[in-house]
């Protein structure tokens, strides 16, 4: 077993990024951590890591070695974890999630709790970020993502089909000239979600005929966050014009809080899917974690107006 013990600490330590950190997760010392680095490295006669107190970086083999090596483990953890339910009759073992904060807290968080009260064996950590993180490097088994992944080594389970709707509140439409197409938006205040310094924001649409006509337009505004909750608040409260998730907006579209503008047009597609990493043996509590997402998250957000 001690190949397997030396790849689930080459593991933890490539997750930690440093030996300090290590040391602590594991509660032993710095020194014994180093030791253990060292001796791991004399037994199969490579470096796998240059590393200082407060950094640790992967050498070519080291690369390799986790790689690898987290496929073994990953297999072996598939295995036992379906052992262990088919003797208990049950789902076991460690699911760790990461979703976006706005779109984790309102429907992946509720959801994960009922999944758990189905499940009491199984222990669950959501960690909630405003990108997406990569799931090898932070150790997650589940990926609440927008959009199909562009890795071929994970597999992407659409759980909510979405868009992005373009709104505003019946006060600030009151005293705005009317929308007509996209470029019009130049003529409003635009409320941006701003993620980098730009001065602007790109809003892209996709006409609803035949002939599926995409325009990107660059908008600007005087109000800006860089957190989605607060842009529909200052929607509600009249300050301009924005692009916001179906998920997001639909209870204010319907009590009228938010009026839906350009119905010729839309935004384009903002899929959310869960995806996994690909390997032959999938852990039943994953399996089983999508199937309730897929199938719970419908009775949470009404469908799109134009399903598709």
């Amino acid at each position: 077993m001690a190949p397997l013990d030396d790849l689930a600490f080459f593991q933890q330590l490539a997750r930690a990024g440093s030996l300090t950190a290590t040391a602590r997760e594991l509660g032993i010392s710095l020194s014994a951590v180093s030791k253990r680095l060292k001796q791991l490295e004399a037994r199969l006669g490579v470096s796998l890591a240059a590393r200082t107190t407060r950094r640790l970086t992967l050498t070519a083999e080291g690369e390799r070695y986790l790689a690898q090596g987290s496929l073994i483990l990953d297999e072996l953890d598939a295995l036992e974890s379906d052992l262990l339910d088919a003797a208990s009759q049950g789902l076991q073992g460690r699911l760790r999630v990461n979703a976006t904060f706005g779109f984790g807290r309102r429907h992946i968080a509720p959801l994960l709790s009922r999944f758990c009260v189905q499940h009491p064996s199984i222990e669950s950590w959501l960690e909630l970020t405003n990108f997406p993180l990569n799931l090898s490097d932070h150790g997650f088994d589940v990926g609440i993502r927008i959009g199909e992944p562009p890795d071929s080594r994970l597999v992407a389970r659409r759980i909510l089909p979405n868009r992005r709707m373009l709104c505003a509140s019946p006060s600030y439409l009151a005293n705005m000239p009317a929308l007509r197409t996209p470029q019009d938006l130049a003529q409003h205040r635009c409320l941006l979600i701003r993620e980098n310094d730009s001065d602007f924001a790109l809003w892209r649409f996709e006409q609803r005929s035949a002939a599926r006509r995409q325009q990107s337009v660059k908008v600007s505004g005087h109000l800006a966050s860089n957190d989605g909750e607060v842009v529909t608040r200052l929607a509600l409260d009249g300050h301009g014009v924005m692009l916001r998730s179906w998920w997001d907006v639909n209870e204010h579209l319907a009590s009228g809080e938010l009026r839906l503008l350009l119905p010729e047009w839309q935004g384009v597609r903002a899929d959310f899917y869960a995806v996994f990493e690909q390997r032959r043996h999938t852990p039943a509590r994953i399996r089983a974690l999508i199937d309730f997402l897929q199938q719970e998250i419908a009775g949470r957000v009404p469908a799109l107006p134009d399903a598709e």
